[in-house]
């Protein structure tokens, strides 16, 4: 084996699932070379930035074909050990390439090679700078063109001199004379804080202070808390006095949210009444914006960190307590690429770091909820909703043979008429976005599909279109079918779109507020209309699962939701924990405050067992029974779950490939195949979809099995055509 000195182990942005190896840049001292800097890399016919992942001595690579790294990017790891070591953990479990998991890990401009330093190039005038007149160095034309700009300001960046024409032969020229001199700040640093008022904590319950008091207690060590708290419990109070005490003690906490809609809120609440700077991280921020809040909580500047799925990869300087809020809610699972559970991530990093992590849900997932009933996470129950609210009334309304109005029984339009001569407010809950999901001739029967998915198109009146909710192919709104000319085109189905529509012509005198993905795309769009909501006056909300977790509408006394039915009879495992899950977060919108609230849940079965279970019991009970079902089928958390996905220009060739990976784990011993078969969407964007379900009641054995197909794709030159994928623990089976 050929010996060098000095070798690099880099991983990059690529789907091969190994490390490359590279000789050190020219001029780089050998001491500064270690696990966690940013390097840039030749890699094919491109260049690009990865992290050293390792310093060997050793590589399998003669020495005449190793390619050097062009350039140290880092003066300082932007990756501690313990973070690159639980990012080699998810890419090990999730079983996806390192160089993917890293570059996730990443704000977008750090991997454009952006400096993770905050510190920013200055200039200023010296003593002798300082003594010239204005007008000075007449005959070098740049020379006194900048010393002109120094002498208006204290201090000049290098980028805004750049940015008037002042390039750096000029600036050095001055340095030369005696004129100017270069110095750094922290850009961050010379920030001044945000000054809001600080509202002074509330009176803890004795649950919320039980639940406190068992998170403090472990803050120097590991441990997982689930604070199941039924929702207006005060669960965010409890978030705060332990926010608190993390920031007296100097130190760091993280906050993951599942939806950039609670952000706003959120922060808000965060603001006024924690004394520390706020990063805040989601996608829906600028390349530059995220860059900044990545810089602050790095540095330790920011005591709290609030972001969705990939803040749980933030670099801290002083992590102390990670809070899941929601902790139940898929949105934590990410559906592409790096298949990763940002809470299951995130319990590991405590694990890593030894501090306490705190679950917070008031319909907590199965598997969170099992651990917490066996005794591995500490559960701190809040049985009461805060300031002696009650818990709403829920009534089941009986569509069947009732003369519906556009979707809504005469028991929901009368129910809501007297809520908004109440002068309350009202909140109409549909999952199904648009204003019809089916567009049909009533004369030969044809459907609005779309061409490159098997489902149909859906029905958007205020844009005129028909747009597919999978691919996001749009078509114009038809008049006439294609097929026999007809003009009998039919809407049906309601979506929240024809609601709001509906509702605005039955109650012309009151406010109807519809939030949903096509209202809310706008930046600060959603922050507006929760805002007009949150003032209090009389209104009707119409909206889909992004009103379903974590809105306070204090005005908010009747809930309806509209239709329910189609979580009962799916074939997907988890489709009645969803169900019940939805249907108790969106009920626990109304009577937040001092006023009573009422939820109609309008069904076609209202004897089925899950609705009666849960209006009758409530969530905890009628998890408990979904976990005895889980046990006696051993289906998660009884057992483990991987979905291997194929995706092909042809069912064929989906299947054969899945085929061929089923075969080399026939004899991997405790785990079962099932499939190939097609996906339940079996063709989306243009490609046809075949999944393989692998399950096994010891994990081990499903990850080695797992290890098995990996290694015949990297073999196998089908796989090689068609695009395919492992996903460990998945939430989302279509």
């Amino acid at each position: 084996m050929p010996v060098v000195t000095v070798i690099l182990r880099v991983a990059v942005p690529s789907p091969l699932r190994r490390l490359f190896d590279y000789l050190p840049p020219a001029a780089c001292a050998t001491e500064d070379l270690v696990p966690g800097l940013r390097v840039r890399v030749p890699f094919g016919q491109r260049e690009l930035i990865g992290i050293l992942i390792e310093v060997a001595d050793a590589t399998d690579i003669g020495a005449g074909q190793l390619k050097s790294a062009t350039e140290v990017l880092d003066r300082q790891p932007i990756f501690s050990l313990g973070l690159l070591s639980l990012l080699r953990w998810a890419a090990d479990y999730y079983h996806t390439p390192l160089g993917e998991c890293v570059a996730q890990a990443l704000p977008t401009l750090l991997r454009q090679g952006e400096s993770a330093s905050s510190r920013e190039t200055h200039w200023r005038l010296t003593i002798a700078g300082m003594a010239l007149p204005e007008g000075a160095l007449k005959r070098a034309k740049q020379q006194a063109h900048a010393l002109a700009l120094l002498q208006k300001q204290a201090s000049i960046s290098t980028d805004e001199l750049k940015a008037a024409g002042v390039e750096a032969p000029h600036l050095r020229a001055l340095a030369v004379k005696g004129l100017a001199e270069r110095f750094e700040i922290d850009v961050e640093m010379a920030a001044p804080l945000k000054s809001a008022h600080h509202e002074s904590p509330l009176q803890l319950s004795p649950e919320q202070g039980a639940a406190v008091a068992a998170v403090t207690a472990d803050f120097d060590t590991f441990r997982c808390h689930l604070l199941e708290g039924v929702t207006g419990s005060g669960k965010t109070e409890v978030y705060l006095h332990l926010l608190a005490q993390v920031i007296a003690r100097g130190e760091q906490a993280l906050v993951l949210i599942p939806e950039i809609g609670l952000t706003p809120q959120t922060l808000a609440r965060f603001q006024q009444r924690l004394q520390t700077p706020i990063a805040v991280l989601h996608s829906g921020l600028s390349d530059n914006e995220r860059l900044k809040a990545w810089r602050l909580a790095r540095s330790g500047r920011a005591g709290v960190v609030l972001g969705t799925r990939s803040a749980v990869f933030t670099a801290f300087a002083r992590l102390r307590l990670i809070i899941v809020d929601e902790e139940h809610d898929a949105s934590y699972k990410q559906q592409d690429g790096f298949r990763y559970s940002a809470r299951d991530i995130a319990i590991k990093r405590a694990a890593d770091e030894n501090i306490p992590i705190l679950l917070g849900s008031a319909t907590p997932s199965l598997e969170t909820l099992h651990n917490a009933l066996s005794g591995r996470y500490r559960h701190s129950p809040l049985r009461e909703r805060a300031a002696g609210a009650a818990q709403p009334t829920l009534d089941v309304i009986d569509i069947r043979h009732a003369p519906m109005r556009e979707g809504l029984a005469p028991a929901v339009v009368d129910a809501l008429a007297s809520t908004s001569q109440r002068g309350d407010q009202a909140l109409v809950f549909l999952n199904r976005r648009g204003f019809a999901p089916t567009l049909i001739c009533h004369d030969c029967g044809w459907i609005a599909q779309c061409p490159h998915c098997d489902t149909r198109l859906t029905v958007h009146v205020g844009e005129q279109r028909l747009r597919c909710h999978h691919c996001g192919h749009v078509k114009p709104l038809v008049k006439t079918c294609p097929d026999c000319r007809s003009t009998q085109l039919q809407f049906r189905g309601p979506g929240t779109e024809r609601l709001e529509m509906v509702l605005t012509a039955l109650f012309p005198q009151v406010p109807v507020v519809r939030i949903d993905r096509d209202t809310t795309q706008r930046k600060h769009a959603l922050r507006d209309k929760v805002a007009t909501v949150s003032a209090g006056q009389p209104c009707i909300l119409v909206g889909t699962q992004m009103l379903a977790k974590g809105h306070h509408f204090p005005d908010v006394t009747l809930v309806v939701m509209v239709d329910i039915d189609g979580g009962l009879f799916s074939a997907d495992l988890r489709a009645p924990e969803r169900m019940g899950q939805l249907l108790t977060q969106v009920a626990g919108r109304a009577g937040r405050a001092e006023k009573s609230g009422r939820v109609l849940i309008q069904t076609h079965y209202p004897d089925h067992p899950l609705i009666t279970g849960l209006v009758r019991d409530g969530y905890h009970a009628f998890a408990c029974r979904l976990l005895d079902e889980r046990r006696i089928s051993g289906a998660p958390p009884f057992g483990f779950f991987a979905l291997v996905r194929a995706d092909a220009r042809s069912l064929t060739e989906a299947e054969q490939l899945l085929a061929e990976f089923r075969q080399a784990v026939t004899t991997q011993a405790g785990v079962q195949a099932l499939g190939p078969l097609p996906a339940p969407l079996s063709r989306r964007a243009g490609m046809y979809r075949a999944q393989l379900l692998l399950t096994a009641m010891q994990r081990a054995a499903l990850h080695r099995a797992l290890h098995k197909i990996v290694e015949h794709a990297e073999r196998e030159p089908l796989a090689r055509r068609v695009k395919w994928s492992i996903d460990v623990d998945p939430v989302d089976f279509s």
